[in-house]
């Protein structure tokens, strides 16, 4: 089970990583890509901040423990990125859109909340 938890966090950390440091650094190619399904009422504000905390989370996921130190925080890390990817599926879900990706990226996050916090609680 320990290895399956470190592949999933290992993932979701990958992940973040690509989407938050495009959130950041990319800003107008996410901009673009965004409003292909029309305009959205997100600001440059709200995307930066989204950004930051999936980069956060990302980092937090797998350092903690890797470092062993503090490593209840990666069980916090991921009820973050859990939380950012519920917000996102209910945003998908009003601009009609497919929540395929974020849903599944909730599931892997709560995951990995209830498999550590088993063994950090």
């Amino acid at each position: 089970m320990n290895i399956a938890l470190w592949v999933t966090q290992g993932i979701l950390s990958f992940l973040f990583i690509m989407a938050g440091g495009m959130k950041l650094f990319s800003y107008q190619k996410y901009r673009a890509m965004l409003e292909k399904s029309g305009p959205t009422s997100l600001t440059h504000g709200v995307i930066t901040l989204i950004g930051v905390a999936e980069l956060a989370g990302a980092a937090g996921m797998v350092l903690p423990m890797a470092l062993n130190v503090a490593p209840w925080l990666t069980v916090w890390a991921a009820a973050g990125l859990a939380v950012i990817m519920l917000s996102a599926t209910v945003f998908h879900i009003r601009r009609h859109e497919a929540p395929i990706m974020t849903s599944v990226l909730f599931v892997l996050a709560v995951v990995v909340v209830v498999g550590r916090s088993g063994h950090w609680a």
